[in-house]
């Protein structure tokens, strides 16, 4: 299938040989790296918060991580058709400030006595509302930052920066609820949100004026994107294993907090450390990415990296005290390494595959159901913990991520060279 390539030609500020010569994506790069630090920071500390100031069940810390994922499945779709009609760059700085707002009421209630898990509950779900936008955006907004040419160096460097806030986030968040308590750690994600609004309101790149169409019904026009991502041979099947790598890793990672605190008796540090093998593993992918595309082709990069990587998933079920939570740990970080890889190589590959007045709805239909599946993985992680067992729900997690590379293998990617 043949596409427009999104993106204008390059910067007259941008030197060829890196994208860090973008003015434009710098300041970028330092609103994500500043928003991600202190999501990862949050990610630990709100479950940890319910856990061990409001004595959360495991149906309730799977509720709030449903919850954060929901308002992929509620707007997810027409998220993206919206996007298409607004300036990008304002909806992100909007997206920040609202998020601001929401984790800010955290530790403002905690400090009244007033926190509850409704206000959680209220925070995840509507802090969730606002990151659809910002991430649909965010993602449409970079090929108007960098250029076509830029877009494959552009996305490994936010990937592995992203990864690195895994490591120093998930570890530091570990250790300051320790130190300081987990709402006052959630405190500290709404000051990264504020810091974020503010390097994107320096953000000077061109962005087209957006397509007025007022005779087009959105629904139509929400249907156009969503044809063009599950009508494309190219696009569906990486929706696909997506989808399912994602539920997958949510199942294991929502009954974490859980087996980790009160099954094993483990401090919340060592829990952030485990977590931060997370970061380091999407790091090492990032890095790879480009390498393991050139000599094998980003096709078959894609699949081989999941086939080499599934047999780890069957660790995890296994952790425990002692050497096997080592193994654990190890194993979780080659699981990653996949998810390190796949943000790379698929997601310039997306961007390069759809034409420009497409981008927002491509996004919204990869968000839909790549977000989406997380929420199902943290209601199927919470029915399963609590009518079969925590051990059932890391098998069954492993068993989904084994077998979630075949589509990719099943596709035209199999044999294909880099896009």
């Amino acid at each position: 299938m043949t596409t427009t390539a999104a993106g204008p030609e390059r910067r007259e500020d941008a030197p060829a040989a890196s994208a860090f010569g973008v003015r434009a994506f710098r300041q970028v790069f330092a609103a994500s790296a500043a928003s991600t630090l202190g999501t990862q920071i949050s990610y630990l500390a709100v479950p940890l918060l319910a856990v061990t100031v409001l004595d959360a069940s495991p149906g309730q810390v799977s509720a709030l991580a449903a919850l954060g994922t929901a308002a992929f499945l509620l707007i997810g779709l027409p998220a993206g058709a919206w996007t298409d009609r607004m300036r990008k760059r304002r909806l992100q700085i909007t997206a920040d400030l609202v998020r601001a707002l929401l984790f800010g009421s955290v530790p403002v209630a905690w400090a009244l006595d007033a926190l509850t898990i409704g206000q959680l509950y209220a925070v995840v779900l509507l802090s969730g509302l606002a990151t659809v936008f910002f991430d649909v955006a965010n993602q449409s907004f970079l090929p108007h930052v960098v250029g076509r040419e830029l877009l494959g160096e552009a996305n490994a460097k936010l990937v592995g920066m992203q990864a690195v806030n895994q490591v120093a986030g998930r570890s530091a968040g570990g250790y300051l609820v320790q130190l300081l308590g987990a709402p006052l750690a959630v405190a500290l994600n709404a000051v990264t949100y504020l810091w974020s609004a503010l390097c994107l309101l320096r953000v000077r790149a061109s962005e087209p004026k957006p397509e007025r169409r007022p005779d087009t019904h959105l629904g139509r026009e929400i249907l156009e994107g969503t044809r063009f991502v599950l009508g494309h041979p190219m696009l569906r099947p990486l929706a696909l294993d997506g989808a399912l790598t994602n539920m997958a890793l949510q199942m294991i990672v929502t009954v974490l907090p859980v087996l980790f605190v009160r099954e094993l008796g483990l401090s919340e540090f060592a829990f952030g450390t485990f977590l931060a093998m997370a970061g380091l593993g999407v790091f090492l992918g990032s890095l790879a990415a480009r390498r393991l595309g050139r000599r094998l082709g980003a096709g078959r990069s894609m699949w081989l990296v999941g086939l080499c990587v599934a047999p780890a998933g069957f660790v995890l079920p296994l952790l425990d005290r002692g050497p096997m939570l080592w193994a654990a740990g190890a194993a979780y970080l080659l699981m990653t390494f996949k998810v390190g890889t796949d943000n790379v190589v698929k997601v310039t590959f997306r961007q390069q595959a759809t034409p420009a007045h497409l981008l927002g709805r491509m996004n919204a239909t990869f968000r839909f159901l790549l977000t989406g599946s997380l929420a199902i993985g943290s209601v199927l992680s919470g029915v399963l913990a609590e009518t079969v067992g925590i051990r059932a729900v890391l098998w069954t997690g492993a068993a989904v991520l084994s077998l979630s590379w075949t589509v990719v293998f099943c596709s035209p990617h199999r044999r294909a060279g880099a896009p």
